[in-house]
């Protein structure tokens, strides 16, 4: 384990300390939790393992108002919270393979009426304490 990642957990552990000063409000489902990244600001983490493929809810809903006005984009906590990691490939043998990229992805979801929703799924399996990330789709983070 890197040193960055060793003093990021020494962080986790001293926030799960001050748990009993938080406010009741559970923004996220118990298996995920919010705290400093080493990617960017905050960033949205796994309490538990979580398997490939786990659906983790709502991260954006777009909607329409009406006919006459642009559509609008919601992003939950789950979506406000997840970091940008953009998918690295390198030609080994001939062949593009992924080196590096995020863990999630957004499902979008039927639209009901004049709302969509998109989902957060994983793509990995993610181990405790990991942080989910995202290739960002609705806009290009300045990088």
């Amino acid at each position: 384990m890197t040193e960055q990642k060793e003093k990021h957990f020494e962080v986790i552990d001293a926030n799960r300390a001050k748990d009993h000063e938080k406010k009741n409000y559970k923004p996220l489902s118990y298996d995920l939790f919010i705290e400093d990244s080493i990617v960017h600001g905050q960033g949205l983490f796994s309490s538990i393992d979580i398997p490939k493929g786990t659906d983790l809810g709502v991260s954006h809903i777009e909607f329409e108002k009406d006919k006459m006005s642009p559509k609008e984009l919601i992003r939950t906590p789950l979506g406000g919270f997840i970091n940008h990691e953009p998918t690295i490939k390198e030609l080994q043998n001939d062949k593009l393979v992924e080196i590096s990229g995020p863990n999630c992805e957004k499902i979008k979801k039927r639209p009901d009426g004049n709302k969509t929703e998109w989902n957060l799924v994983t793509l990995k399996d993610i181990k405790m304490g990991e942080e989910l990330t995202l290739e960002y789709s609705f806009y290009k983070p300045n990088e």
